[in-house]
Formats: C-alpha cells, structure tokens, sequence
C-alpha cells in the first residue's frame, strides 16, 4: 500500500482534519491500550463514508469500521490500512412522535437522555452502555431489562456491494449478541427506535437504578472494554472465571477484575498483547476446569 498515493486520495474528498495518519487508536478504544492504524478517518456524512470506503476497495486497501471504540482492541504492531471512525461527527437524531431517527455514530447514552427529555420509555437499558447505537445494533447489545431487538423498527446501511438498503425489525435476525446486519457486514448509517410514552421522573429514576448498579458491580473506573466475553449458554462467564481461580489474575499490565471477573481490566499502562495473552490464559483455563469454550466480546484487529 502507498501511503502517500491513499493519502492524496482521501484528500480528494476530505477535509484534511478527517483524515488522520498514524492515528495511536489507544486515544480512540476504551482499553486505552494497542497499536496505531495507517488512517483513521472521521467522516460526517453518508457520502463520505461511501466515498472512503469505495477508495479503499479501488486501492484494495484493507478497512474496518468503529464506533466509540469500546469494544475494540488494536493490536501493539497496528493496523495496515483504514480506520473509519463514526461517533460525534456523525450524531444526529430527529425526533417525530414516538420515533428516534439517528444517525449510527450516536452514543448510546445520549440517545437515553434524549429520549428520558422527550418522557419516552423503552430505552432506558441502554443508557449505561458505553458504545454507539451503530455497534449495539449489529450486536444487538442489551443490559438489564431489555435488549435493540425491543425498539428497533428499522436500520439504514451499506451491504457489501456500496448499495443502501434498510431493513425492518423482522428481517435483521436479532438474538445474542448477532444480527443480519452483523452476518452480511454491512455498515450501519442509521436506525429508526420506537418507544412508548412514559413519564419523565420514572425514566429517570429507571436510568438512575440501572446506573448505581452498574458502579457497584462493574470496574468503570478502570479502561476496559465491558464484558470481555460472551454469555456461554447456561453458564455466566463471571462466575466460570471466578470458580477457576482467576480473580485478580494479571499479565503485565491486565488484570482479571477483581470487582467483577466478567471484565479484563487495564491496570498499569497494559499492551494489546497483554490483553490478548490474559483473554488466552482465561479461555483455556475455564475450559480445563469445567469445559466450557468462553468466546471473547471484543475484536481485536491489526498485525501481530
């Protein structure tokens, strides 16, 4: 890949200040840890993003698209190619009766607030999830008393060809964390949210309840990236990590929390390596004491 040749290209159809080289994505994960990406673009408008990726595929250029970044991990040798980056820039919500229209890049919290302003219901789950409704929608992300498959009407995206098409509740295959969206990979540009009337002081205190449980039992004020793993059926991975003997456990900078073992915390400026080698040393030793195969939540991307 020419660097310099991909990099006039993106000028071509961004501004500069998009268009972020040697990017240390460790200032853009909730892991605060890993390499950097050869790019990382911030795009704004639908456009652009069809733009952006179209250059990557012209140049056969690899790229990969993120949200806020709270469930990514990049490894330490970076990633070769394009980071696209939704979130701030690309925010926007309308709001017509009891329906949310907002664009994939919002953060879930926000979208909470907007809709606790608005005394609509529904969405209250979500306020504590650190991520953008882009990711909670391909993942069908869920806390508490609710899951995305509860308040979507439809999504806006780009399948694998550059095409946009939306697809409705019933055919976006939503279960535990997957989805159609997910399955086809496409790109989530926006999603429709129904919700139900409510009042505005019970949402709040919803949101408030849903809140100080979150702070008594998860280690949010240390870098992670929310629960490490998937929920094996029948089992919770917490509870297999704990009974392994695992709490607490580090490698180098990353620890096994001691506050809830479902979370892979960094604890002393860790590496990406160090959380990879601890997520490897957790799956295997949950697997010897009770053969249970955990599957790690978070992607990790990049050159070993």
């Amino acid at each position: 890949m020419n660097n310099e040749y991909i990099y006039y290209e993106f000028l071509k159809i961004l501004d500069p200040k998009k268009v972020l080289r040697d990017a240390p994505m460790k200032d853009h994960t909730s892991f605060k840890a890993g390499g950097c990406s050869d790019f990382l673009i911030i795009p704004d408008t639908e456009d652009e993003i069809k733009l952006v990726i179209e250059t990557c595929k012209i140049n056969s250029v690899p790229y990969y698209i993120m949200g806020n970044g709270s469930n990514l991990l990049v490894k330490d040798k970076g990633f070769r190619g394009v980071i696209i980056k939704l979130g701030k820039r690309f925010s926007k919500c309308t709001l017509i009766d009891n329906i949310l229209d907002c664009q994939s890049g919002v953060f879930l919290s926000r979208l909470a607030r907007i809709a606790m302003e608005n005394e609509l219901s529904g969405f209250e789950f979500a306020s504590g999830i650190p991520g953008t409704l882009g990711g909670a929608v391909t993942m069908n992300a869920g806390a508490y008393d609710g899951e995305m498959k509860d308040v979507l009407l439809s999504v806006r995206g780009l399948d694998m060809d550059g095409n946009i098409i939306e697809l409705v509740n019933g055919d976006l295959e939503l279960g535990y964390r997957t989805s159609a969206v997910k399955k086809r990979n496409m790109v989530v540009l926006s999603a429709k949210i129904r919700l139900e009337k409510g009042s505005k002081k019970k949402i709040k205190e919803k949101m408030e309840d849903f809140d100080q449980r979150r702070k008594s039992k998860q280690p949010l004020e240390l870098p992670s990236a929310g629960s490490t793993f998937k929920r094996p059926p029948g089992h919770y991975a917490g509870k297999l990590i704990e009974d392994s003997g695992l709490k607490g456990f580090v490698v180098g900078g990353a620890q096994v929390s001691t506050k809830h073992c479902g979370f892979i915390v960094n604890i002393n400026n860790a590496s990406a390596k160090d959380i990879i080698d601890l997520i490897d040393h957790v799956i295997s030793t949950v697997k010897t004491a009770f053969n249970v195969e955990l599957e790690p939540e978070v992607k990790i991307i990049g050159e070993d």
